[in-house]
């Protein structure tokens, strides 16, 4: 994410986006509930529309 972002946007980003991707959560809590960093990754490019070439 840091390399999307930047560093700072994405700490904040994490904290507080709520994202229908991650059921409700953000990147924080869906790591916390367990998701695979992987996983919450696609969910943040599907939410974000982020290009292919950077998945």
């Amino acid at each position: 994410m840091a390399d999307h972002f930047g560093e700072t946007y994405a700490d904040s980003f994490a904290r507080d986006h709520v994202m229908s991707q991650l059921g409700g959560r953000t990147v924080h809590e869906a790591l916390s509930a367990g998701w695979e960093a992987k996983d919450v990754w696609r969910g943040v490019c599907a939410a974000m529309e982020i290009p292919e070439s950077k998945r």
